[in-house]
């Protein structure tokens, strides 16, 4: 596997000075491409800055992040939103979806952005929502969906232009039991078809359905692990969801 990110000596540090706060302190990290990778800690281990960093939606005060072999630790605002366009799938805890659009109209969006054609960004809406099972929910707003289908949504949002990086930060967060298995489902589905995916998460038992754990504690990595129980957990998790 090709390395995909590479982070060395990142700090993140707030109020400089006598009473300086290191959200993040020396990290070293490494991800490979077509790795299901979950990054966990408790509030204020440093994980959402973590993600923050991995997603470019800020840099750090110390230290480098490659992405792709290009070194985006100090790129402008500008230069750091064309990267998240283009490499970096999101998926948030609240679904982030616009009220007033269908499941189409949101997947189709950020395709817009991207300068993608209307009968490209047409098919690629049409294949992301029928990937995760919402072909017949094409014309229904978010108001008009349970949260696991808006979940849905915004995943099919997050894939529909195959970006490099699926970063999804907490994305069971909002939802019952029976929804937090379906898009975890979706999320080890999409690993087993080859895409990398990044789960950031407070919980153990969504860390565990990961085949790499990274446990961050008081802005260190204090634990990188390869989950022994991953394909255990995969069958287990199928055969559940066949039973549903």
């Amino acid at each position: 596997m090709e390395k995909l990110i590479e982070i060395r000596d990142m700090c993140k540090i707030y109020n400089p000075g006598e009473n300086e706060v290191r959200a993040l302190d020396h990290v070293n990290l490494d991800v490979y491409e077509g790795e299901l990778v979950a990054i966990i800690g408790h509030s204020g281990s440093g994980k959402s800055t973590l993600m923050n960093m991995l997603g470019c939606l800020d840099v750090p005060t110390i230290g480098q992040y490659c992405l792709h072999g290009m070194d985006v630790s100090s790129l402008s605002d500008n230069d750091l939103s064309e990267i998240r366009n283009l490499e970096i799938g999101f998926i948030f805890q609240g679904f982030n979806l616009i009220s007033n659009l269908t499941a189409m109209g949101n997947v189709e969006l950020p395709l817009i952005y991207r300068g993608v054609g209307k009968a490209e960004r047409t098919r690629l809406a049409y294949e992301a929502l029928c990937m995760v099972g919402l072909e017949k929910r094409l014309d229904h707003k978010p108001s008009e969906m349970s949260g696991g289908q808006q979940q849905r949504v915004a995943i099919a949002r997050a894939i529909a232009a195959r970006p490099p990086v699926i970063l999804a930060d907490e994305p069971t967060g909002n939802l019952d039991s029976s929804s937090t298995k379906e898009i975890m489902g979706i999320l080890r589905q999409l690993h087993s078809e080859g895409r990398t995916v990044i789960i950031i998460t407070h919980d153990d038992d969504i860390a565990e359905q990961a085949k790499r754990i990274i446990r961050i504690m008081d802005g260190k990595i204090v634990e990188d692990i390869i989950n022994e129980n991953y394909q255990e957990n995969y069958l287990e998790q199928k055969e559940s969801g066949k039973d549903a």
